[in-house]
């Protein structure tokens, strides 16, 4: 240890006359003629010249690959992954210009990690011998240790200061970078102890170079340096031993051994006290220590723990640490700066940590807006906060709605800037140019890329028009700006209006009130009732009674008006729910005439059914399957199998089939109606499940659905369900003994069997729950996960991974199909966080896969319509009644013979002014009445009515 500084002196000797030679025998390499003997240029055999000839493709190979990056990056400077691979590449090869400008390049637009700057900084120390060349590295660790609180680097950077000891002032410089490091990283738990050995260590030497010769007596200044030196040391020792680091006990012994005094009390208090905060961090480094990336709950834990301790230093190293791993999660990085927002309020500190977030989550607008506001909070210079936020526009946000914030967060600056006292300033004039270039911006660039500008609602230019009528007196600016606001889609609603109304109450005249609420009764739609009411409550209080009789008269006009077109609108709702109601009943009637026919044909053919016994049972099984198709009465079978297709929810509390292939002779020998009816137990539906989606030719399917479900737990029961033929509709249900397995059932969802995907959903009485829906998939906006449209159907998931994993790790594959498993050529991939798709997005969009051209974006599926009368619809859905055809089709001379008098509907109908018929109001409201007889006489008057 006492001859450490030596070691590291002759280290950095050697490596640089090392580095010497090989420059020397690089030009003197240079120098020497192709042919010369000694370069070996005539003297190489055939296995020399072959394994040069692969050297050379690899070469080419290389430098062909180099390029292809570099024009990639000049397309688009932020694909990360890019700049990685031509960095390794430039390495290999040896090309330290171009890799130099890589890295530069790389580092301005990202913050770079400990291993990329470890890299960069021992390809530099081994460049540098002079000393102008050394303060370039000095430079370059100035950088480094920015980006990221690492210890590696502090304690490179310490070591690599200790050359320069001999220059002017090198002790202290080194001691400097010595305690910068010790107050970044020296409360490091498992990594500072290193830090501060290597201190000591470095004071050792300096103390051992200070000794006097052996046998000569030091003079008072040899022996003053020698008493400061020693303290130095005990001083290093105390501050150790004073906070809580791993192998604590191995530093007091090495105290205790290097002391010839007894170590003071203070000492031993404080390190006690160490040891014992020491105990309270382990759960939580050990905890750090067995997690797997990215370790965010334990790093939380961890943060929260020293929060409530309360240290400022060590709460900022947590928060460090966490975001050393984790530099892609802005959540983190907003709680971070949170703190030292309100907390430190350091100005350097602060201002580093907004730069270093934005910077590493630059897709968050969020980050950028704190930013903003502590540039502002700091009193930063005004240039320097605009050119700030022309960076966030370049950002790249993946929503419209992030412009909107951005652009509101610098107009709220620019309004605080003004000193709204005087007539006109320059920051005024720079805050409406501000207001004008926001509305265009929007309008412009963010609708053209988005198809929306984000604001629909116009709250920039709102804010504007407050700015104008409070702070400016401007109301002539404010109205014209309501007036534009008004015309883009905003007149028909009530709260539009109510804003404006409310702006000229404050700062406006009652004409232009009166005006505004005149136009809103007229032009409202969604609340025509609270306009009309805030109309009169303004001519009650401040109207002539001409005012007043106008605006009542307006306002009962205008709502005698909303009134009869939501009359109509119920009306036409109510004709059509009748109309839906009448096909269903049509639909039933036709079922059941086409069950009393085969019926009576079942009957007429019973003799030839008693000569077969296997048929027979069959038939008996089809007998006790009809009872349970009914939902309600006599309903229709087969409407009712169609919606459990579809919806995959069932177990209601209506009659269940029983499948018991064992009994199917004996229920042969039993007539329908002894057959009794098994209904489905609802106290069930939690230990059931539905499957759907299966295939109709799948063979015994009660046998196979058990092997595959078996392995989710006991399964009590499966029953499939077959139609009057016996063949299997595709769909079952499974009874389980525990809740708990009919729940892990459900991970068996769209799981292939037999080339179809599986659909597996919890069993639901949709009579009691008619809300209740399963949709396994996110339909609003997932930053972490992309939507890929446009693949080949061909494609396997394995050639989509393949693809995508060289953009980030890639946690879930989906890929689409229907309902026969068929590919539609479109994908979810889901990656670990947002900048990886960010990147992904960048780099595969337009990309060419088996001649075909994919689209890529952020997943944010469209909103589902949802029909206006949910009823209506699910009638109209599946109660169509389907015409009755022969077996060559509708031939031409299927028409009816009925006269087109005795076609009319049995309930009267009105003919509205439009031209649309519909039911009047009486059929409406009224329940459908019983249809006359007519005798002979009443036929006759109806023909000859016309």
């Amino acid at each position: 240890e006492r001859g450490w500084l030596r070691r590291e002196l002759h280290k950095m000797a050697a490596a640089g006359a090392e580095a010497a030679a090989a420059a020397a025998a690089e030009e003197e390499k240079k120098r020497l003629p192709e042919g010369d003997p000694e370069s070996g240029g005539d003297s190489e055999d055939e296995g020399d010249s072959d394994s040069s000839g692969d050297g050379e493709d690899e070469e080419k190979e290389n430098e062909a690959e180099i390029q292809r990056l570099e024009e990639q990056l000049s397309i688009n400077a932020f694909d990360y992954n890019c700049h990685l691979d031509l960095i390794k590449l430039l390495r290999q090869e040896g090309e330290l210009i171009k890799l130099r400008r890589a890295r530069q390049k790389m580092s301005e637009l990202f913050p770079l990690t400990e291993e990329i700057w470890l890299d960069w900084l021992k390809d530099e120390i081994k460049m540098a011998s002079e000393s102008s060349e050394r303060e370039e590295v000095y430079e370059l660790f100035e950088r480094a240790v920015k980006d990221y609180i690492c210890p590696e680097i502090w304690l490179e950077y310490a070591q690599y200061s200790i050359g320069g000891i001999g220059q002017e002032g090198g002790i202290e410089k080194v001691r400097s970078i010595f305690e910068r490091a010790l107050t970044a990283v020296g409360l490091h738990v498992t990594k500072g102890t290193a830090l501060w050995e290597a201190y000591r260590e470095f004071e050792n030497a300096i103390l051992e170079t200070a000794q006097p010769a052996p046998g000569s007596v030091p003079s008072p200044e040899q022996q003053q340096m020698l008493c400061s030196q020693l303290e130095k040391i005990h001083t290093l020792f105390g501050r150790q031993l004073g906070i809580p680091l791993l192998d604590m006990e191995a530093s007091f012994a090495e105290y205790e051994e290097w002391s010839e005094d007894p170590i003071p009390e203070t000492i031993i208090k404080n390190y006690k006290k160490a040891l014992q905060q020491l105990e309270k961090c382990k759960p939580y480094e050990e905890a750090l220590l067995g997690a797997e990336t990215p370790k965010l709950a334990e790093y939380q834990a961890y943060i929260d723990f020293e929060m409530k301790a309360g240290d400022p230093a060590r709460i900022q190293l947590i928060y460090e640490r966490a975001l050393a791993e984790n530099c892609l999660v802005p959540d983190l990085w907003a709680r971070y700066n949170q703190y030292l927002d309100r907390q430190l309020k350091v100005k350097e500190l602060v201002l580093s940590a907004h730069d270093r977030a934005v910077r590493n989550c630059p897709w968050t607008v969020g980050l950028w807006i704190r930013y903003l506001l502590a540039m502002e909070r700091h009193r930063v210079d005004h240039s320097a906060i605009s050119e700030m936020f022309e960076k966030a526009l370049n950002a790249g946000f993946i929503q419209a709605t992030d412009y909107v914030e951005i652009w509101q967060a610098y107009l709220d600056y620019l309004r605080r800037r003004v000193d709204f006292t005087q007539d006109s300033s320059k920051e005024l004039e720079e805050l409406r140019s501000a207001f004008a270039r926001a509305v265009e911006y929007l309008k412009q660039e963010v609708e053209e890329r988005f198809s929306e500008s984000g604001d629909p609602s116009c709250t920039i230019m709102q804010n504007w028009a407050r700015v104008e009528a409070r702070l400016c007196n401007n109301m002539q600016k404010a109205r014209e700006l309501w007036d534009n606001i008004m015309t883009k889609g905003n007149a028909k609603y009530a709260n539009m209006w109510l804003e404006y109304y409310n702006l000229e109450r404050a700062h406006g005249d009652t004409q232009h009130c009166r005006k505004a609420l005149h136009r809103a009764v007229q032009c409202t739609s969604d609340y025509p009732e609270h306009v009309c009411e805030v109309l009169l409550t303004l001519e009650r209080i401040e109207g002539t009674l001409e005012d007043w009789d106008a605006a009542v008269q307006k306002t009962e006009n205008r709502l005698a008006r909303v009134n009869e077109q939501r009359a109509k609108a119920a009306e036409k709702e109510a004709a059509l729910a009748k109309q839906e109601e009448e096909k269903a009943e049509q639909r039933k009637q036709a079922r059941a005439e086409k069950k009393a026919s085969k019926k009576a044909k079942k009957t007429r053919i019973g003799d030839k059914r008693k000569a077969d016994d296997d048929d027979d049972g069959e038939w008996g099984q089809e007998e006790a399957e009809q009872p349970s198709k009914r939902h309600k009465g006599d309903g229709d079978s087969m409407l009712l199998e169609d919606m459990e297709v579809e919806t995959g929810l069932f177990g209601r509390s209506g009659p269940e089939k029983m499948y018991h292939p064992a009994n199917q002779k004996e229920k042969a020998s039993t007539s329908r109606k002894d057959i009794p009816k098994v209904l489905h137990d609802s106290s069930k539906d939690n230990f059931t499940v539905f499957v759907s989606n299966l295939s109709y030719n799948m063979a015994d399917p009660d046998v196979k659905l058990k092997e595959l479900f078996e392995s989710c737990g006991e399964v009590v029961e499966i029953r499939p369900v077959f139609n009057n033929k016996g063949t299997f509709r595709g769909y079952c249900y499974v009874e389980f003994k525990e809740e708990k397995s009919a729940l892990q059932a459900l991970g068996l969802d769209r799981k292939v069997v037999e080339g179809r995907p599986m659909f597996v959903s919890p069993c639901v009485d949709k009579n009691k729950n008619p809300d209740f829906k399963v949709f396994r998939y996110s339909t609003t906006l997932e930053k972490h996960k992309l939507f890929i449209s446009g693949l080949p159907f061909s494609c396997t998931k394995e050639e989509l991974e393949d693809l995508c994993k060289a953009h980030g790790n890639v946690k879930d594959i989906r890929l689409v199909t229907n309902r026969a498993g068929k590919p539609k050529g479109l994908a979810y991939v889901e990656y670990e966080n947002e900048a990886q798709a960010s990147q992904a997005v960048l780099k595969m969009d337009g990309l060419t896969v088996k001649e075909h051209v994919i689209k890529v974006a952020i997943s944010n599926p469209p909103l589902r319509k949802l029909p206006d009368k949910p009823e209506a619809g699910r009638a109209s859905q599946f109660a169509v009644p389907r015409p009755v055809y022969g077996a060559r089709g509708k031939g031409r001379t299927q028409l009816s013979m009925m006269p087109r008098a005795l076609q009319r509907q049995s309930t009267p109908v009105a003919k509205a002014e439009n031209g649309m018929v519909q039911n009047s109001p009486a059929t409406s409201s009224n329940p459908p009445e019983e249809p006359k007889k007519m005798s002979n006489a009443d036929f006759a008057k109806m023909l000859l009515k016309k």
